[in-house]
């Protein structure tokens, strides 16, 4: 699933193409892209209005329409947004033709991404709320702020990275890595770190981040930017998909396990496992 260096990749390349254009024509051939809104709901709304600008929150892209009409874009496992592609390219689900002549095009062949239309500033902030927690590439990501998200929690600290929620963006990749930079094995509970390991994670996760920015995101399967290039950040991994390989720091294999319901790689050494709490 394409996580925020993906996600901010492509808004990066897409805004200086968008931003002052007007949406000449919408077409939303699949319609779950957008359910339960009718697709002539949200073609009716952005149609013929100007994109002032293409934000991000998290995963999602943020086009803000004239008059506070936002259309918000999850990729979701397998989506891309790709920028005057072939026209017969397949998994077409929406179109956006631009007044200049540029086509915009959402491909996905799993047919998870989706689309959702807010009016109003307040509303956009009401519909971020409850899904969105801290921007990672902030100030505002710092060991303190983890403390408290974190406080009496018992969940282990990857699944804790995961949670939308706490920090907005953060997937599987860079929860890996970001755990390995700061030498925390990912089931350690997530209320039991202290401050000098928030601190050290808080760091850890904007420093992975930024590598993946750097190198234009990663691409295992699916992730394209605009222009069909893939990403880089696959070969720059500390340890994300090493299993069996001996650790860049100190030699010990890498190990695969099951945290938080996903694949996890983690080098026991340098991640200490917790310790099993005896029972009296």
């Amino acid at each position: 699933m394409p996580e925020l260096p993906e996600v901010e990749t492509i808004r990066r390349q897409l805004a200086p193409h968008l931003e002052g254009r007007v949406v000449q024509r919408l077409e939303i051939l699949d319609p779950r892209f957008c359910a339960p809104l009718a697709p002539e709901a949200l073609v009716d709304a952005a149609q013929g209005r100007c994109i002032e600008r293409l934000g991000r929150r998290g995963k999602y892209f943020v086009l803000e329409l004239a008059d506070e009409v936002f259309l918000l874009i999850h990729l979701r496992m397998t989506g891309t947004l790709l920028l005057d592609p072939e026209p017969d390219i397949p998994y077409q689900r929406v179109l956006l033709t631009l007044d200049d002549g540029h086509v915009l095009r959402f491909c996905d062949p799993r047919r998870f991404g989706t689309g959702e239309l807010v009016v109003g500033h307040e509303a956009l902030e009401a519909f971020f709320a409850p899904r969105l927690g801290l921007e990672p590439l902030g100030p505002e990501l710092t060991g303190a702020r983890l403390r408290a998200l974190a406080k009496g929690r018992r969940a282990p600290v990857k699944a804790f990275l995961l949670d939308q929620r706490h920090i907005a963006g953060v997937g599987n990749i860079y929860a890996d890595e970001a755990l390995f930079r700061a030498r925390i094995h990912p089931l350690r509970p997530a209320g039991k770190l202290t401050l000098g390991q928030y601190e050290a994670l808080a760091e850890a996760v904007r420093y992975a981040l930024n590598r993946g920015l750097d190198a234009g995101g990663a691409t295992i399967d699916d992730f394209r930017h605009p222009d069909g290039v893939s990403g880089a950040f696959q070969h720059e991994f500390q340890i994300h998909l090493r299993r069996g390989e001996p650790c860049l720091e100190c030699g010990t294999p890498v190990v695969k396990m099951v945290a938080a319901g996903r694949g996890t790689y983690v080098c026991e050494s340098c991640q200490p496992r917790p310790r099993l709490r005896r029972r009296p």
